[in-house]
């Protein structure tokens, strides 16, 4: 099966109802057989992915820069952890590990890689599929902006349409599996 790499939320304050989501995804990725790459972090919505797809009998590699390490919220349960020497190292192994990439809700992290991906992907220096999980309109004011750079021709619809967008784990899994095979 595929290596997935999911970018989320690793605050401490979130919702529970974020952490479930979380959970249900990793599940979900393990369930169907696939090997989850995160953030490397024990905490917030990364700690309750990978802790969720643990508990389905799923892999799981964790890619964290060394300052995250010393504040101790590395996920030292991963099957495989690899500590980078910083945020960038960090975003270039997890693509480079990856076959596919999901986002979940979350802030600036989480856009962050999100953005380093699509922007990879848009420059065709790769061909991973990437979804975004919008649930509950979370990413809409975000996507509404996107179409308008894309109306406004600062954004290729072409690259526009490398992002695929669903609202439910099992969705995103399926256009994800889809664009593998």
């Amino acid at each position: 099966m595929a290596v997935i790499c999911v970018f989320c939320a690793s605050s401490r304050t979130l919702d529970q109802r974020w952490l479930d989501l979380a959970a249900e995804t990793g599940a979900e990725l393990a369930r169907r057989g696939h090997t989850l790459v995160s953030g490397g972090g024990c905490v917030g919505m990364m700690g309750a992915l990978a802790d969720g797809a643990r508990s389905a009998g799923g892999r799981t590699v964790g890619v964290i820069p060394q300052s995250l390490v010393d504040l101790e919220v590395a996920d030292l349960a991963s099957d495989e952890l690899l500590v980078t020497d910083s945020m960038d190292s960090r975003k270039t192994l997890m693509i480079e590990k990856s076959d596919a990439f999901l986002t979940l809700p979350g802030g600036l992290g989480t856009l962050d890689e999100l953005f380093e991906v699509w922007t990879t992907a848009t420059l065709a220096l790769h061909t991973k599929p990437m979804v975004l999980i919008d649930t509950d309109g979370f990413y809409r004011p975000l996507l509404d902006w996107l179409d308008a750079l894309a109306d406004q021709n600062f954004l290729k619809t072409a690259g526009r349409n490398l992002l695929t967008v669903a609202t439910t784990v099992p969705e995103a899994l399926n256009a994800l599996e889809s664009r593998l095979t």
